[in-house]
């Protein structure tokens, strides 16, 4: 009779045992989710700061899993952020202040990062200008590239080249533009002109070009632009 009792209970132990260990087996572990994108507040494009204590403002990130979320922000004076001239990471908080020089112009943007490392995708990126000590003209923006797409492979010999540029003081901009296989062009085949577009032919195939766009106001403000490249097939 004992024997039986012990074998009932040794038996019971071993389905209790497999029941127990049964409830983990299959559970998937939870798939975590980078935090929403923020939106910027301030200052956005085309922004005059006059005091160069930049207060950065933005919409809060969400996240699905409710994980602690911080922010990184990247200043740089070009589009390209490279190099990076400021960069600040914060928490709990949807601005920071950042002390930029005077009488420049910077670029910035911002993703949110969770603590369990997923981050979200860079928000687009906003241009403003710091106020100069007496400054009565702004430079020009720095030109931004609309098309061929940077590295871009081209088909032909011909394609157009476009970019973008504004003037906080709502100057007239005209452009120069430099294009050749230097990887600092230095051949101007376009001067003062007021399109932000120029349509380049009998280029040689396979072949690396490079090119800028120099950008100047009618007070006298000029800003070089950056170098960009394409190559023909």
């Amino acid at each position: 009779m004992k024997k039986r009792h012990l074998y009932l209970l040794l038996t019971a132990g071993l389905v209790f045992s497999c029941s127990r260990g049964g409830d983990d087996i299959n559970e998937p572990e939870p798939v975590n989710t980078a935090p929403t994108l923020p939106s910027q507040v301030y200052p956005l494009s085309n922004t005059l700061c006059v005091d160069n204590n930049v207060v950065f403002e933005w919409n809060a990130s969400t996240d699905a899993e409710g994980n602690f979320i911080s922010y990184n922000i990247e200043v740089s004076e070009n589009s390209s952020f490279s190099p990076i001239s400021h960069t600040s990471t914060v928490s709990n908080t949807t601005s920071t202040i950042i002390s930029l020089d005077k009488g420049k112009s910077y670029y910035w943007h911002i993703k949110a990062k969770d603590n369990k490392s997923a981050e979200s995708e860079y928000s687009p990126v906003s241009h403003f200008l710091t106020e100069g000590e007496g400054v009565s003209n702004h430079l020009p923006f720095t030109p931004e590239l609309v098309e061929p797409v940077l590295n871009a492979e081209i088909d032909g010999t011909s394609l157009s080249l476009t970019w973008t540029a504004s003037d906080v003081d709502k100057d007239s901009l005209t452009f120069d533009v430099y294009l050749d296989t230097n990887s600092n062009p230095t051949t101007k085949v376009s001067e003062n002109q007021s399109e932000t577009t120029y349509n380049a032919s009998g280029l040689a195939v396979a072949s690396t070009y490079f090119f800028k766009v120099v950008v100047k106001d009618d007070k006298g403000g000029v800003t070089i632009g950056q170098i960009w490249s394409f190559k023909t097939n």
